[in-house]
């Protein structure tokens, strides 16, 4: 694995970052885990175990932005965290359907509440968190 290389580099070997950001970026898959990864290789330190520490990483900084992402948009916090936990269980954010409509703040259907606007702004947010965790939890 490229990180462990550069860790027993001392991380002072460049070329070895190089290639993992060549690997990220010529990977459909580790595109939207580019932040991720390169944060948990900036963090790298001389662990023996590389694998544990990288799920531990992934574990907390998914917690960290389910929570941001929560809060930011007023999520009602308990079903928000079910629906993510069966997206990544079945493998598919299903963003149709009466589940999605639970996990939403309250917005007036009628007037100016632009409900559809702020519903598809949210779904475009969960999209991007589950693609970045997807695979990895």
């Amino acid at each position: 694995m490229l990180v462990e290389k550069y860790q027993e580099s001392n991380r002072e070997d460049k070329s070895i970052l190089a290639a993992i950001d060549k690997a990220i970026n010529s990977s459909i898959e580790l595109r939207s885990k580019k932040e991720l990864i390169n944060s948990f290789v900036s963090r790298v330190n001389v662990s023996k175990s590389i694998d544990d520490d990288w799920r531990r990483f992934v574990h907390e900084r998914k917690e960290e932005d389910l929570t941001a992402l929560i809060t930011a948009e007023n999520l009602k916090d308990e079903e928000a965290r079910r629906f993510i936990g069966m997206a990544f269980r079945d493998g598919t954010l299903k963003t149709t359907g009466t589940d999605i409509d639970r996990i939403l703040p309250p917005v007036s259907r009628f007037g100016g509440g632009n409900r559809a606007e702020k519903k598809q702004g949210i779904i475009d947010k969960l999209m991007g968190f589950f693609e970045k965790y997807i695979g990895l939890v």
